[in-house]
């Protein structure tokens, strides 16, 4: 059976068709949320359909902030049980789970047995998330990317004080007007947000292996700062933006429903 598994957040929507006969990953796929988030949506589905041939199946599972969106027969389940369950495909004996996106930041921790202990959400301020990190570089006039390669050049590692991020980036505008090396001011961000994720872990019983995901998981740089501050080694799954999509393929062929 192939199922369908969508997961439309605030700032990027992501699709998974999984073949449960096989536990394999079929397609995925993922690219910004537009006005109309089911835009996204039919996009993506298009590129599945045209690269593929795969056609919009049964079985289909939506979660994320506009997880409700979707009209059609679907199942829809809360993206802490999402994330969990694409994270255990690809790393089974996870035990803390670090999901950031472009508007939130999410902690999971779980059993040996991978059962939810408990978990800690930020959806109330940007400063521990990728909007963040794309404030900082549009103010440094950099890509993403290059924000990431440009923290490494760092000679004298900064902090940024402020935890707002209206604060921050008036901070960070001082830098600037101060002629602040763009090196120094990267790293500061990047360490700024490595710190607010500390702080969230702290509010959980989080144990080793940690497994970071979301599309900031794509982030090399801040991946180090975690790893250094923490002691431990952070672990990334292959594709870390689609876990929850994943989750969602998969749990559709299980009973218990979240809402």
């Amino acid at each position: 059976m192939i199922t369908l598994g969508i997961d439309i957040g605030s700032r990027n929507t992501k699709i998974v068709f999984y073949d449960t006969s096989n536990q394999s990953i079929l397609f995925s796929a993922w690219s910004a949320t537009e006005v109309n988030p089911l835009q996204s949506v039919h996009s993506l589905l298009k590129q599945a359909q045209n690269s593929y041939g795969l056609d919009l199946p049964e079985e289909i599972a939506c979660t994320g902030y506009g997880r409700k969106l979707w009209k059609g027969n679907s199942k829809v389940f809360s993206e802490i049980t999402c994330h969990t369950t694409g994270v255990r495909y690809f790393i089974p004996e996870v035990r803390t789970i670090i999901d950031v996106g472009g508007q939130d930041a999410k902690i999971i921790s779980l059993t040996p047995e991978g059962k939810i202990k408990d978990f800690v959400m930020n959806d109330k301020c940007a400063a521990g998330t990728g909007r963040f990190l794309e404030m900082v570089a549009g103010r440094l006039e950099v890509s993403l990317d290059e924000l990431s390669e440009l923290a490494l050049q760092s000679k004298n590692p900064l902090t940024i004080s402020s935890t707002c991020v209206v604060f921050a980036e008036s901070e960070i505008i001082g830098m600037i007007a101060k002629n602040t090396d763009p090196a120094d001011i990267a790293y500061a961000a990047h360490i700024s947000i490595a710190k607010r994720i500390i702080t969230q872990l702290s509010a959980v019983d989080f144990t080793p292996p940690i497994v970071f995901t979301g599309g900031v998981a794509q982030n090399k740089n801040l991946v180090q700062c975690l790893s250094e501050l923490l002691n431990t080694t952070i672990i990334t799954p292959p594709n870390p933006e689609i876990t929850g999509a994943l989750g969602a393929a998969i749990l559709i062929s299980q009973t218990e429903e979240y809402n």
